[in-house]
């Protein structure tokens, strides 16, 4: 599950990099007004999509409106996404890829963790999108907790290698694949953790 992210500014000089390298030339970030925050759901941000044939970065709103009154609906699980009638589109035809430097998640301890990539400043979470009155809204997409995330959580992002972002926007016939994907190895730090450091 993923319910909170941090996009910093290393995050968008990679998805910069990243359609610099995809489409040869370089987009103008400043347009989308993209800045160093903590992300919740409801709030509008950066995600890599496909725009005529070619990988773009636009912003869109966090989570599917809910079926009654507020609740927004921010996760999908992996697992049954091609079988939801609320994500099978999404899956099939608008798949995503939401950038962050990090993300939280909370144990049973109501205890606060962050966790994050050591090698490489970003993580890639595969994500899908709809269409609605009020423009596009996206949900991160939820797998089973690996090794690194079990301590804390059942569910976690699926994460993307950078080399499957093209693979993961553009080629229908391997989505299957990638929603079976087991994610990444990751570092967690806590916040308990980072304040006993002062």
């Amino acid at each position: 599950m993923c319910g909170r992210y941090y996009v910093d500014d290393e995050t968008i000089g990679e998805v910069e990099k990243i359609i610099r390298l995809a489409d040869g030339k370089k987009e103008d970030m400043g347009k989308l007004q993209i800045q160093a925050k903590e992300i919740h759901p409801t709030e509008n941000a950066p995600v890599l999509t496909a725009s005529d044939q070619k990988l773009t970065c636009s912003q869109q709103r966090w989570g599917f409106p809910g079926f009654s009154g507020k609740q927004v609906i921010f996760n999908a699980r992996s697992e049954s996404a091609l079988e939801k009638k609320m994500f099978r589109e999404g899956a099939l035809h608008r798949r995503i890829v939401i950038p962050a430097a990090w993300f939280y998640e909370w144990d049973r301890n109501k205890q606060k963790h962050m966790f994050y990539r050591k090698e490489q400043a970003v993580l890639f979470m595969a994500g899908i999108f709809g269409h609605y009155q009020d423009g596009d809204r996206f949900v991160i997409l939820t797998t089973q907790a690996n090794d690194s995330m079990k301590p804390v959580h059942e569910r976690m992002p699926l994460l993307l290698e950078q080399s499957e972002i093209i693979p993961w926007i553009f080629d229908r016939d391997r989505t299957g694949a990638f929603l079976r994907k087991e994610p990444c190895s990751l570092e967690r730090r806590s916040d308990f953790e980072q304040m006993s450091l002062f």
